[in-house]
């Protein structure tokens, strides 16, 4: 608790300046575009890099600070680049900041001869990420979500907050979450939720999970870990870093030739054999 108390403090301290700069990175035209542009020609062969990229996707208003432990903690673990992305923090809404995310993943995609991306969400980041994948068909990309202290059935915080229109969302109930809540029969994509019992934005504790029947969702008990502080939380870094280089592996092993063309085959192969050999379904906490 005094470790979380103490991150606290510097997240106050910072967030009004983390604001502004975003804020005026929308403005100027930088915020959400981390990556490079689409290299040209893109019916030439693929890039000769088969690590799959990684986008971790911060919370509201958060900056590197807060999740860059947990990007140098994943730096060599097979997989690259891991690129820490942003989006609009005066954003209408969830779905707008989603769209921006699929731009992203598609620059990343690109890029890579696996031509699939992980998504690593924190707090409102991790909804962000799911909405794409789930809701705008990211599950083309996209075989793993990660989302670490995320309100995926909202939390009864937002209701004492700010009217932020973000924050509207994470109230139980929103519009948004009830159309996340809709069938979702045809999403291929794997989710792993890191959820605390002492998470004190995400109350209660339970909707930091993933129950949706029909996604492939595993949920994973971090206890006693706060909200700031659990992407900072070494067994959860240990954890995250053993999906990567499992999806890694698994990806590397499907994209080896196999008589199709790099165009074929190979790439939509990898994404799904990786939500195949994935379907663990929710975990019991305790495990």
């Amino acid at each position: 608790m005094g470790v979380e108390a103490g991150w606290a403090v510097v997240r106050l301290v910072r967030l009004p300046l983390d604001i502004a700069a975003g804020g005026v990175g929308q403005l100027t035209g930088r915020l959400g575009r981390a990556l490079p542009r689409r290299p040209a020609g893109r019916d030439g062969p693929p890039p000769t890099n088969a690590a799959i990229p990684v986008l971790l996707v911060r919370g509201l208003a958060d900056g590197a600070s807060v999740v860059s432990p947990l990007q140098r903690g994943l730096g060599d673990c097979g997989v690259g680049p891991i690129t820490l992305v942003s989006y609009n923090a005066f954003s209408p809404d969830i779905r707008a900041a989603a769209r921006v995310l699929g731009e992203q993943v598609e620059l990343a995609s690109a890029r890579s001869e696996a031509r699939i991306v992980v998504l690593i969400g924190y707090s409102l980041g991790g909804l962000i990420a799911r909405y794409y994948v789930q809701r705008l068909g990211g599950d083309a990309y996209v075989p793993l979500v990660i989302t670490l202290a995320t309100p995926h059935g909202g939390t009864a915080t937002a209701l004492l907050a700010p009217a932020h229109p973000l924050l509207r969302q994470l109230r139980p109930g929103s519009g948004l979450l009830t159309e996340l809540a809709e069938p979702a029969p045809e999403c291929r994509a794997r989710f792993v939720a890191f959820y605390s019992d002492l998470d004190e934005a995400v109350i209660p504790a339970t909707r930091g999970r993933i129950d949706h029947p029909d996604l492939t969702a595993r949920n994973v008990l971090v206890p006693g870990v706060g909200h700031l502080t659990l992407p900072l939380h070494q067994p959860v870094i240990d954890q995250v870093r053993s999906l990567l280089t499992a999806a890694q592996q698994t990806t590397s092993a499907a994209c080896r030739p196999q008589g199709d063309s790099w165009r074929g085959g190979p790439v939509r192969h990898g994404a799904a054999r990786i939500a195949r050999d994935s379907r663990v379904e929710t975990e019991d906490p305790d495990r």
